[in-house]
């Protein structure tokens, strides 16, 4: 089971000198994607348990977009082992205009993760 989105990352997201986004951010967007997943499966929101591996890989800057998406790799009775990874799909381009963008014919990977959430047996509706 799959899920994805797509977000433009907005002034009000940078959080450091130079526009850049923090890496907290990246992780709420897998936490929106991880509760989608958990709804498709399980009728409910669940819980995120923990993430056991997170890998920021290249810089985030407002204005890029980033299409996020997560995959349940393994199911147990509560527990749902979940993937996820962060692409850029266009980047800002500030160093030619301020409303310049590049759509990039190769998505840049700039963070993937895994963790387990957890869906409580009476919350289960499906």
């Amino acid at each position: 089971m799959k899920a994805i989105l797509r977000v433009r990352m907005g002034s009000q997201d940078a959080h450091y000198g130079g526009n850049l986004v923090d890496g907290a951010k990246i992780l709420a967007l897998f936490g929106d994607v991880a509760t989608e997943l958990l709804i498709k499966l399980d009728g409910d929101e669940g819980l995120f348990k923990a993430y056991d591996m997170v890998e920021f890989m290249e810089a985030v800057y407002a204005g890029d977009y980033l299409e996020v998406s997560g995959e349940i790799v393994k199911v147990g009775n509560t527990s749902r082992k979940m993937e996820f990874v962060a692409r850029k799909v266009i980047s800002a381009r500030k160093d030619i205009s301020s409303s310049a963008a590049d759509f990039l014919d190769e998505p840049i990977v700039v963070a993937r993760a895994s963790g387990t959430c957890v869906t409580l047996k009476d919350k289960k509706r499906k």
